[in-house]
């Protein structure tokens, strides 16, 4: 896919970069990228704080983009950590103006986010989030920008052409974009309940409404003119079956990225027990042997939580 192809999108992403973010928000960017030693390229803004503009006691969602990880850490486990199963996630506190500001925060290079909002990836993680609004922080120069910016979109295409033959009206932006939530959110150890597409999607359906008609030429059901035609059974088949290994992939892989999870950002067991309780309303002892013992003391808790219904 070449730059002109996603260029309407791009400038759409681009103008919506434009938005203003709070000070406190630009300050915690700037601490979370000032760690990573002139190797940070831009931070992503995502998120409900994002959405409502609310901090106080709120916890802020970041991505940062890094040129490298080894020269990013200037460590090798948690370069090699990174690179074998991304992102690295990251807590980090700090006080600004009598507030005190927390942040979660992810660690991707510029290449593995090109790779990750591509059609090439198989896990939905990255280009399900980025298809969602967000708003760059910091990005080193306009090069970086409307890089970071034709990748967003290309985010945005993904999302689009792997649910189309998922979706009954594939041109109707509403049906589309709820059906790749849905789908995406089954892709991934979620606590949200059932029904969350079409609770993304109504938070902001005037964006994903007006960013629908940009993508629409890019989709099968607009080049073929045939998008009341019955979809061809192979091609169901096929979807279908991809699906399903996007499912499995999701699964495992956000098992996976819970349990080093709580090895690599401070209080992490304690935020993935506030997250869970949060929206399963399944509330959760934190004893200190979990907290010592993560593993060991947290695995069964992990079971018995799906049992309870605290996330598929």
């Amino acid at each position: 896919m070449t730059k002109t192809d996603v260029q309407p999108i791009r400038n759409f992403i681009l103008d919506e970069w434009e938005k203003q973010v709070p000070d406190s928000v630009m300050a915690a960017a700037g601490a979370i990228a000032g760690l990573y030693k002139g190797h940070c390229v831009g931070v992503l803004f995502y998120g409900s704080c994002l959405r409502t503009g609310e901090i106080v006691d709120k916890v802020l969602d970041f991505y940062v983009i890094v040129d490298g990880y080894r020269n990013a850490y200037g460590k090798k486990l948690p370069a090699i950590a990174n690179k074998v199963l991304p992102p690295n996630v990251y807590y980090h506190e700090m006080e600004f103006e009598e507030i005190t500001l927390r942040s979660k925060y992810a660690v991707l290079s510029l290449s593995d986010y090109q790779f990750r909002v591509s059609d090439r990836c198989l896990n939905v993680s990255v280009w399900a989030r980025f298809c969602q609004p967000a708003k760059l922080l910091l990005a080193r120069d306009d090069d970086t920008k409307n890089q970071l910016a034709s990748d967003t979109a290309t985010a945005i295409l993904t999302m689009l052409r792997a649910t189309e033959p998922r979706c009954q009206t594939p041109s109707v932006s509403e049906a589309i974009w709820v059906t790749a939530f849905e789908n995406t959110y089954a892709s991934e150890l979620r606590a949200e309940q059932a029904g969350k597409g079409k609770e993304i999607y109504d938070l902001d359906q005037r964006r994903y409404d007006e960013v629908f008609p940009l993508a629409l030429p890019h989709l099968e059901c607009s080049r073929s003119g045939q998008h009341s035609k019955p979809p061809d059974l192979s091609s169901l088949q096929g979807a279908r079956f991809k699906w399903f290994l996007r499912r499995a992939n999701g699964k495992f892989v956000s098992f996976m990225r819970l349990i080093k999870a709580v090895f690599t950002f401070q209080g992490g067991i304690d935020y993935i027990a506030w997250k869970i309780s949060r929206h399963s309303g399944v509330e959760i002892e934190v004893t200190d042997k979990m907290r010592k013992h993560p593993i060991l003391h947290g695995l069964p808790k992990f079971w018995a939580l799906k049992r309870k219904g605290a996330f598929k």
